[in-house]
């Protein structure tokens, strides 16, 4: 089946792992359809993992906005899933890894059909049905199950974007942004690393994401809030920051629980094969990294913001928690668990001092994603190189690669929907709320304006 041949690098990790476990002698042999079943099931409880981690930005991000703009964070999240998705199926997927040339710079540009054979991408891609399944096994995995567990991600890097630019951009103009993000944007960097790309070929790792998920998200991210421009009232006229607090923390403290919950999905699965005991063994390891990891930034994050300002702030220790999953995410098959504890510390950290700092640069952020997506993932993909085996130049190349093409192509998107529909809302919207503006309704009519006209 032509599938079979679309991720070479991907299927040389899964029949090369079968081939070290029947290495071992006390190890039984795997057989194919056993590799096969389990290696799907992977891809697709992971992939649920991850696509709860949907409602976890969408909680995270309902907290720390203002109530009068928290039905439209709601509807933005379910939205630019729904949008990334379909995006994804049609036109992302293949441009990610179908025919991507070695060391080449994307795959085919094509709508759902696989120009290198007669099947349809995606459609009918693994049938089942029983003269398919001497083909499809051989590939060590569903196709479809792939694509789930490789679509949450996209969702992702979307997600990060919506936090920042919350509170003044409007509905449609963003979800256009999502769709180009999904179809071009996120798989064309992809497609350098994950689907053997030039980056690849320089031995540029990337582990599940620090770089080629968060970062881009956060590169999205930063442009469109500069672009966009700051809210109303966030910085006065001598430069002073304002805080505009927001309205729940609980409900962004459980948003963060549930990111915390999903991102083993996220890693875990990211070791792309459970067909047997030594990828049980390296997936339990990457768990773990995670766990400590994620605890060490939001401990390192407490006690910063105590050294810093006198009193522990629960939005940044929520952030710190998601710095140091970013952090570890491009390398949570190190070894060595005490390495986890200090990338994902450094990364909680990292996150206390640079959302002050871009409050300073006048950079309206709402949730600190740029911080914890952004800064932490590019301190996470140098940390490869530095504890790991990779090069810590190579590293950075990509880092530095990978950002000015997010950068600008994101840069001349939001520019074009800015000149051709507007991408802010009017000032009078923004004081009165994007929950009114935009979709007519309060997430909290009986406490909200709409109450006192009882």
């Amino acid at each position: 089946m032509t599938f079979s041949l679309i991720h070479k690098k991907r299927t040389a990790v899964l029949l090369g792992a079968a081939a070290l476990i029947s290495a071992v002698p006390a190890q039984a042999e795997v057989s194919t359809e056993s590799a096969y079943v389990f290696n799907t099931f992977s891809f697709l409880i992971h992939g649920v993992l991850v696509m709860f981690m949907a409602a976890g930005f969408a909680m995270l991000e309902s907290g720390l906005v203002r109530a009068k703009n928290t039905a439209t964070i709601c509807l933005k999240n379910i939205a630019l899933y729904s949008l990334a998705g379909i995006t994804f199926y049609l036109v992302g997927y293949n441009l990610m890894y179908v025919d991507v040339p070695q060391g080449g710079v994307m795959g085919t540009l094509s709508f759902l059909y696989n120009p290198s054979g007669d099947e349809l991408a995606l459609i009918n891609a693994d049938k089942a049905t029983p003269e398919m399944v001497g083909k499809v096994i051989e590939g060590g995995y569903s196709v479809p199950s792939d694509w789930f567990f490789q679509m949450v991600f996209v969702a992702t890097a979307a997600s990060i974007v919506s936090g920042t630019v919350a509170e003044r951009i409007k509905v449609w103009p963003f979800m256009v942004f999502v769709v180009v993000l999904a179809a071009v944007i996120y798989p064309i960097q992809a497609s350098w690393v994950w689907g053997g790309g030039w980056l690849d070929a320089m031995g540029f790792t990337d582990f599940a994401g620090s770089t080629l998920v968060h970062s881009t998200g956060g590169w999205a991210a930063l442009t469109g809030a500069i672009i966009l421009g700051a809210r109303h009232g966030k910085y006065g006229p001598d430069g002073s920051v304002r805080a505009l607090p927001g309205a729940n923390i609980p409900l962004a403290t459980l948003g963060t629980f549930i990111l915390w919950f999903g991102w083993f999905g996220f890693n875990g699965g990211s070791q792309l094969a459970l067909g047997g005991a030594l990828d049980a063994t390296a997936m339990s390891i990457v768990y773990v990294n995670t766990n400590l990891a994620a605890a060490a930034g939001v401990v390192v994050s407490m006690v910063l913001a105590q050294l810093m300002y006198g009193k522990v702030d629960v939005s940044l220790a929520l952030n710190g928690a998601i710095g140091g999953l970013v952090a570890i995410t491009a390398g949570p098959d190190l070894q060595n668990h005490f390495i986890a504890l200090i990338v994902g510390g450094v990364g909680g950290a990292l996150v206390v001092v640079a959302v002050p700092m871009i409050d300073k640069m006048k950079i309206d952020d709402v949730v600190g994603a740029i911080s914890a997506h952004l800064v932490a993932g590019i301190w996470g993909t140098l940390c490869v190189g530095i504890f790991g085996a990779g090069s810590v130049v190579t590293q950075l190349i990509g880092i530095v690669a990978i950002g000015a093409f997010v950068s600008v192509v994101s840069a001349i998107v939001w520019f074009i929907l800015k000149m051709a529909v507007g991408i802010r809302i009017e000032e009078e919207d923004e004081v009165l709320g994007l929950d009114k503006a935009e979709c007519g309704m309060e997430a909290y009519p009986e406490f909200g304006a709409g109450s006192r006209t009882l």
